[in-house]
């Protein structure tokens, strides 16, 4: 197995032979000790039987205690992402990785927020082209109207000549700075 891959291999001298691969390996370490605690928490406190797994229904319930509220298909698709043992319950090594995932999104539509509203100036909730020759002026990069025009229309979907909250998100997102949202 290469260094780069999110599993880690292990020689399995069993009768079936071969490498193996273990469970992923979240990204525990930029999770801090606080998130840890917090996490190992809701994993416990929902895991009614005591087993050492979850299943949807309680996984739902722990994402709610963690402030995210998911839909039963989104439910599902995590567990279906970290669950490499096809058990349809996720142990709490899977839970911390689906986590770690988790918390990195909402960081980033947090990092996003705030650049949005750097941007709107007058906190109408929109980015307009006034918005946008203002923060071409302090940063010093100058464009014309028309270049601004089309920066607002490229992300406009509802074409009320102004850029609101989520088309905000999802330009970043198509274009790549709004990456692991």
């Amino acid at each position: 197995m290469t260094g780069g891959s999110k599993f880690r291999g292990y020689y399995d001298d069993s009768s079936s032979g071969g490498y193996r691969r273990d469970k992923p390996q979240g990204r525990k370490k930029r999770l801090s000790a606080q998130k840890k605690k917090e996490i190992k928490e809701a994993f416990d406190l929902f895991d009614t039987d005591g087993s050492g797994t979850i299943d949807a229904k309680e996984l739902n319930v722990a994402m709610r205690a963690l402030g995210f509220e998911l839909t039963p298909e989104q439910i599902y698709q995590m567990i279906a992402e970290v669950d490499k043992d096809g058990s349809g319950t996720i142990d709490f090594d899977e839970f911390v990785h689906m986590m770690t995932d988790k918390m990195g999104e909402r960081d980033a539509r947090e990092e996003l927020n705030k650049a949005f509203k750097l941007i709107d100036k007058d906190g109408n909730g929109k980015i307009s082209d006034v918005d946008i020759q203002r923060l071409a002026i302090e940063t010093g990069e100058p464009f014309t109207l028309d270049e601004v025009r089309e920066m607002i229309e490229a992300a406009d979907e509802n074409g009320d000549g102004e850029v609101d909250h989520e088309e905000f998100f999802k330009m970043m997102k198509r274009t790549g700075f709004g990456a692991g949202f």
